[in-house]
């Protein structure tokens, strides 16, 4: 059964140094302990699993209510990267803000290092994915941080968040490289929601959803597959022609309009517009993706290639949330396991549900970390030890 969403409420709060010095370590060792024991291509579809993030970093010492879960364990694991380089079995590239848009050279040096072979597809699986949650996928949601997974053998995963400012909300995407068959047709492995409390943020939960669905845009859902089709198609027309029909269908009321009736300059750049079909009709895209690829196609220019897409061809965009799937399933966990329960490890950094166990963090650490160590030299007591106890913890014998 395929996990596909969560809502959930945090509140701000920074981690403290302390903290961070140890999630980095702990962060390390259970890395290790997973690529050793499964794989690092195991690694890697954990990362892309919501509920298996949200108590990855609850056990590195969030409480599920916490600010920043995703950067902050994104952060914890590159700096872990930095320290144990190739023992650690996988690769992080890309962070928060402006860290995010060094992730092409990061991808490309380490590609350098370790002779990979497919480093021009690792960074196109990450500049796409990153342009689809931006521009294709208009939920709302300004993308502020990406993160990038990789292994030596082109494995891949994507964990990136956006914000909508009004309403309070995060939401979070998660892409396997294993389950992308198509870039722009529903390639998520999952998405995540993620909001402020009311005690910190004093829009409704409602309103911010409200505000969100007038103006939302799915260029990837697989109910748009025509949608995206004749958006390409236009580009490759007289760009004069689509430039008169973008300003003969937004004279009126129409589907992407603000309240008001009529669309303002304000809301169309046409001087920028023009530019930017001008050069995606020079590149003569293929398709949605290779479109989507050109520099410069941002929302504007794919909200109104499909606006007249809709109009001249009679194929209509989706304005399905991408968090919800066609089947409009949200599904739970299947064993009624939650993953705030792993707070309980060793705390969260606000002290739900209690102030974080500085002695049991570090003990955990060098159990971990010594048995990790142990069973590269091919002792494995300590993780055998670590085996009966999930066992244990699962109701097995």
């Amino acid at each position: 059964m395929k996990r596909r969403l969560a809502q959930l409420p945090l509140h701000t709060g920074k981690a403290p140094p302390w903290l961070f010095r140890r999630m980095t370590k702990l962060a390390a060792a259970v890395t290790m302990a997973i690529v050793d024991e499964f794989g690092p291509q195991e690694m890697l579809r954990r990362l892309s699993d919501p509920w298996w993030f949200q108590a990855f970093g609850c056990v590195l010492g969030f409480d599920w209510h916490s600010s920043g879960v995703t950067t902050v364990t994104c952060g914890a694991l590159k700096e872990a990267a930095k320290t144990h380089g190739d023992d650690l079995g996988i690769i992080v590239a890309g962070g928060k803000g402006g860290t995010s848009r060094k992730t092409p050279q990061e991808i490309g040096d380490a590609a350098d290092r370790h002779a990979i072979s497919g480093g021009d597809q690792l960074i196109y699986a990450s500049r796409t994915s990153a342009k689809v949650d931006s521009a294709a996928v208009q939920d709302g949601f300004g993308i502020y941080h990406h993160a990038f997974f990789f292994t030596p053998d082109g494995m891949w995963c994507v964990v990136q968040q956006g914000m909508n400012e009004q309403s309070g909300w995060a939401r979070r995407y998660h892409w396997l490289g294993e389950g992308v068959d198509d870039f722009v047709c529903e390639p998520h492995e999952a998405i995540q929601d993620l909001s402020e409390t009311p005690s910190h943020r004093d829009t409704s939960r409602s309103a911010g959803h409200g505000e969100r669905q007038l103006m939302l845009l799915n260029m990837v859902a697989e109910e748009a597959e025509d949608n995206r089709d004749a958006s390409a198609a236009l580009v490759r027309e007289n760009p004069d022609w689509v430039l008169q029909e973008i300003v003969r269908c937004t004279e009126g009321p129409t589907l992407f309009a603000p309240q008001r009736h009529r669309v303002l300059d304000a809301d169309v750049n046409v001087a920028r517009l023009k530019k930017i079909i001008v050069s995606a009709h020079e590149h003569d895209p293929d398709g949605f993706e290779t479109l989507l690829g050109i520099r410069g196609v941002g929302p504007a220019a794919v909200r109104s290639l499909s606006l007249l897409a809709d109009i001249i061809f009679n194929a209509p965009p989706s304005r399905r949330d991408p968090a919800t799937p066609r089947a409009a399933a949200i599904v739970q966990e299947p064993d009624g396991r939650r993953w705030p329960d792993y707070s309980y490890a060793h705390g969260g950094k606000d002290g739900t549900p209690f102030p974080v166990d500085r002695t049991t963090y570090d003990r955990n650490i060098d159990v971990l970390t010594y048995a990790v160590r142990k069973s590269r030299l091919g002792e494995n007591d300590k993780f055998n030890a670590l085996r009966r106890l999930g066992k244990l913890e699962s109701g097995e014998r």
